[in-house]
């Protein structure tokens, strides 16, 4: 190539080619007025619901979003919207007058998933009522074709409206019922009460009455009056503990302060039982006391002493579920309500923990809240407080001593 060619200038298509360009991103700033709008939308508390897709604020509002030109309910599964271009509305009339037109994800303008299921329940534990007073409750099977649903989708949405299964519902329909009719003398024999609360035999009840009752059905017409419960009080570490016992095991741990509890304690104890004959232990029930006391002491080691549990079927099972927390371990309320598979009966949950009248048999105080804080405890925050030390204490010597028994062995 001589000098003159190498001289001779590039054509313009070339040099565009070779020549790199770039272009600077610049950095672009909200406008004050979406600024505006989103701290304002960000400041409403119904923002939150729908950051969180809450299945339980559907049909308290609608929001709409204004770069896609629809309003879904909080719960939709549509990706979040940025929250400049939200606005809420409290009705679909409402966010359709603005403009606006049904997602079609979520669907508004339908009754929500929650809300159908709520309702086919409803109707599911109306048809086990109906069936209970003639006698017949439905099967599962029956119920599910009646509403049109599988027995195994009825026996799942059922179960996590109510904490029950629907057989376990009409259960514990059965017994309110009996125990309503034997609290009024005017209902008749103890025959009719139980064929009218729905049992179709007395000799199945009768096979079930410890359990239904806590004691014979003659007894509990009469409030208890027959039953005798034998008591005594003595001190522990958390204060003074009262240890009551029927003749199905022990019914009652209660705990209150060092000194001046007695009294206080054997009031408690007289309004669980308000008919039952109350006896202070002898000598031979203070053995069984300073078992219970140990026990206290030390939950780890297991209560090997028969209990007596009387509660609905709902805390039954959160009590059973309690009862597999394994000491020096906690679980939150809403865990304990997803174990038992009605994960919506959070406050439920709480209160049949509230209801527990065996302390530490019952392990109430191995439930927390949600962020690990310790929430209220019927027998005080600082008991719960002593005895989740206790067990977390006692939890980590055993591992620990595991841990040198496990190298002895290998050495």
């Amino acid at each position: 190539m001589n000098s003159a060619t190498m001289a001779q200038p590039l054509p313009h298509r070339l040099i565009a080619t070779t020549i790199p360009t770039t272009i600077a991103a610049m950095p672009t700033r909200p406008s004050p007025l979406k600024a505006q709008r989103a701290a304002a939308t960000q400041a409403d508390p119904r923002w939150a619901s729908v950051l969180a897709r809450s299945a339980a604020a559907d049909g308290s509002f609608w929001f709409s979003v204004q770069t896609t030109g629809v309003y879904c309910r909080p719960s939709c599964a549509a990706r979040t919207p940025r929250p400049e271009n939200v606005q809420f509305h409290a009705s679909c009339d409402e966010a359709e007058r603005a403009g606006f037109r049904p997602c079609q994800r979520c669907k508004p303008r339908q009754s929500s998933a929650l809300a159908h299921h709520t309702a086919l329940v409803a109707d599911a534990c109306r048809y086990l009522d109906d069936g209970l007073a003639t006698g017949r409750p439905p099967t599962l099977e029956a119920l599910a074709q009646r509403l049109g649903l599988s027995a195994s989708h009825l026996h799942r949405i059922f179960k996590q409206a109510t904490g029950l299964t629907p057989r376990a519902y009409a259960a514990a329909r059965r017994a309110a019922r009996l125990r309503d009719a034997l609290s009024h003398p005017a209902s008749g024999s103890v025959t009719d009460a139980i064929y009218g609360a729905g049992y179709q035999s007395s000799s199945r009840f009768y096979e079930q009455s410890a359990q239904v009752l806590g004691m014979a059905p003659s007894r509990y017409r009469a409030g208890g009056a027959a039953q005798e419960i034998r008591y005594a009080v003595g001190p522990c570490s958390l204060g003074s503990v009262l240890v009551a016992q029927s003749t199905r095991g022990i019914c009652a741990i209660l705990l209150g302060d060092a000194e001046g509890a007695a009294d206080a304690l054997v009031r408690d104890l007289q309004a669980r039982f308000p008919r039952a004959q109350l006896q202070p232990g002898d000598a031979a029930f203070a053995a069984l006391v300073a078992q219970v006391v140990a026990f206290v002491e030390a939950p780890g080691l297991g209560l090997a002493l028969p209990v007596d549990v009387r509660g609905t079927a709902f805390q039954q099972r959160v009590w059973q579920a309690l009862q597999a927390i394994p000491a020096g371990q906690t679980a939150s309320y809403a865990e304990i309500a997803q174990r038992i598979g009605a994960p919506t009966a959070v406050r439920a949950v709480a209160r049949a923990c509230a209801a527990n009248a065996l302390a530490v048999a019952v392990p109430c105080h191995r439930v927390v809240k949600s962020d690990g804080g310790l929430s209220g405890y019927r027998w005080g925050v600082e008991r719960k407080r002593a005895l989740l030390q206790r067990e977390a204490e006692g939890a980590a010597a055993a591992t620990a001593a595991s841990a040198v028994a496990s190298a002895k062995k290998a050495t």
